[in-house]
């Protein structure tokens, strides 16, 4: 037995009882006559003492001798600490040591395993193994575990079968890059590894399972960036005999439960907003709805502006920011250096004070006098004290690059307090999209997507309008899940095929297996995958998944830790009749 007890769990009424432990050096502080030991584990810190007085001359010797990140066992007895630490919940005693161990000696790490590490991310995700003994890594991960165990306990008790699903698939030409992995047996030819599980969830629902669910690993070979891994893990769900209001009152549910289980929130309402206004009103179709800030339009009071920079923009549209109407010319400024970067791309950010005497002054006033910016006023409901910021241009640019700045402005003013929960739904999204590059519709969420009751005549028409049976569900301005009610019948998926330009030969091979079982009696079925990663990082009160997965890739997709990707032998090439040139 290597531990009678852990190190988090010792306490006053545990004195002078014998007890083995075992765990790591945090830190020693040796004094010459006395020698006490920091010993962790994932579950606390226990203090050990050594001294001439009661410990024998050899083991004294060999605990001044022992470095952080030693792997040791000790057994001794629990004594009152003369010292008591009120920060550590074994504060009240220590270990007086009769016996020591050392399991397994530590070279120096590359940083200190603390809270507060010294370490930088690159040196940490080398050595993840080091960094996940660290408290804040350590507990996401078990905030991880309790997440995913409070959605497969709701679940479960809701009726929901968990399936697993293959991850050697075939490769589709929709939605993103697939990672493709070559067949030993079948020369020349490739399985991919799944973006989702989509077409086997429905499958599973033509074979009666009624409601499944799948914890599960997924990957796209995609551009990364904070929020975004190679493979990341979704809750999937698919529910049968079903309407699009069944699908969000049971996970309506799920996340309610969540946020009382997990983060001790009671939610009630969960408002529902059109892709459409979600657009118009906050520029993207994941909006934060935890502060105000909403998009106006704004109009002349005449046939136009009188002003080129307004009447040449498809689109004048701005924002009031409250109480800010104090601000520096120089954080003014930076505002606008701010919306020019590339990354935002406007060419300018017009500002309106509106003073706390009522008086209003702007970056434009050799072009409008006192009553056109009153006008602005008004339609964007200021009052008093508040800062109006206005930008004009291309519809969809300046929607992104306002939405761009009105986050920025929350983050600033504090107004995105991560204990705040506002989930929301945004619906009826457009079911294609046009793609300038290849000159052919896309479809918004995946080819398998309904459209609106009532539509299906549009596509033959007017496709771009055409609405799709689609929602995603948002939480402080993320998306942390998405799904809609799918197509069930050959007759609707051949017609959505050719709309997406596949021809009838093509359809047939990449889909001709869920074509066919459509067939034999396909249930109305509908569904929702939420983003595991993303969903426990908010409620964690973060946003950046990579904190709570065990063991992420970079921003190059590259796991620094085991130096993958990498190359392969030259004989595993042959094998897989890859005929590489790997010197060019």
């Amino acid at each position: 037995m290597y531990r009678s007890h852990n190190c988090g769990e010792l306490r006053a009424t545990n004195i002078n009882e014998e007890v083995t432990l075992a765990g790591w050096v945090q830190k020693s502080r040796d004094k010459g006559f006395i020698v006490w030991v920091d010993l962790r584990d994932r579950y606390g810190i226990t203090q050990l003492v050594f001294d001439e007085e009661r410990t024998p001359k050899i083991m004294m010797e060999q605990a001044q001798k022992l470095g952080r990140e030693f792997v040791i066992q000790i057994t001794g007895t629990v004594i009152e600490r003369a010292s008591k630490n009120p920060n550590m919940s074994t504060g009240d005693i220590e270990i007086l040591v009769s016996k020591l161990s050392i399991l397994n000696e530590s070279l120096l790490p590359p940083f200190t395993i603390e809270d507060k590490t010294d370490g930088g991310e690159d040196i940490r995700m080398k050595y993840r193994y080091l960094d996940i003994r660290r408290n804040p890594v350590k507990d996401n991960l078990i905030f991880r575990h309790k997440v995913t165990q409070e959605v497969r306990n709701y679940l479960s008790k809701e009726g929901f079968i968990e399936v697993e699903t293959p991850y050697l698939i075939k490769s589709t030409p929709e939605g993103a890059r697939d990672f493709v992995v070559p067949s030993r047996m079948n020369e020349g030819q490739f399985y991919a590894l799944p973006q989702s599980p989509q077409t086997f969830k429905q499958l599973l629902m033509i074979g009666g399972m009624d409601k499944y669910f799948q914890i599960v690993k997924c990957f796209r070979d995609e551009d990364l960036r904070a929020d975004r891994q190679p493979e990341f893990t979704q809750i999937d769900c698919e529910m049968a005999f079903i309407e699009q209001e069944d699908i969000l009152n049971a996970f309506e549910g799920l996340t309610r439960h969540l946020l009382k289980e997990v983060n001790g929130v009671d939610i009630e309402k969960f408002p529902r907003m059109l892709y459409d206004d979600a657009m118009r009103l906050y520029g993207n179709d994941k909006p934060d709805i935890r502060f105000g800030m909403e998009f106006c339009p704004l109009t002349p009071k005449g046939e136009d502006f009188g002003f080129s920079v307004f009447d040449d923009a498809e689109l004048v549209v701005g924002i009031s920011v409250k109480g800010c109407a104090n601000y520096t010319r120089k954080q003014i400024d930076e505002l606008v250096n701010w919306v020019k970067r590339p990354q935002i791309g406007a060419t300018g950010l017009i500002w309106i004070k509106h003073s706390e005497d009522g008086t209003l002054t702007s970056s434009v006033n050799k072009f409008f006098d006192e009553d056109y910016l009153n006008h602005f006023s008004n339609k964007m409901k200021a009052e008093a004290g508040d800062l109006m910021l206005v930008l004009a241009g291309n519809t969809d640019k300046v929607r992104t690059q306002l939405s761009a700045l009105r986050m920025e402005l929350a983050d600033r003013l504090g107004l995105r307090n991560p204990k705040e929960f506002a989930p929301l739904w945004v619906m009826d999204f457009p079911l294609l999209e046009w793609d300038e590059d290849t000159e052919r519709y896309h479809a918004m969420h995946h080819p398998f997507t309904s459209p609106k009751p009532g539509q299906l005549e549009l596509l033959k028409t007017n496709p771009g309008d055409v609405k799709a049976n689609a929602y995603d569900l948002v939480l402080n301005g993320n998306e942390i899940g998405g799904g809609s009610i799918r197509i069930h019948d050959k007759e609707t998926q051949a017609l959505m095929f050719d709309y997406l330009g596949f021809t009838p030969e093509e359809a047939k091979a990449q889909f001709g297996f869920l074509m066919d079982a459509f067939q034999y009696g396909a249930p109305p079925h509908g569904g929702l995958a939420f983003g595991l990663d993303r969903l426990v990082a908010i409620l964690g009160g973060q946003e950046t998944i990579r904190d709570f997965i065990a063991f992420p890739k970079n921003n190059n997709g590259r796991d620094v830790m085991i130096d993958a990707p990498a190359p392969i032998d030259d004989k595993q090439l042959e094998e897989l009749s890859l005929k590489l040139n790997l010197k060019s």
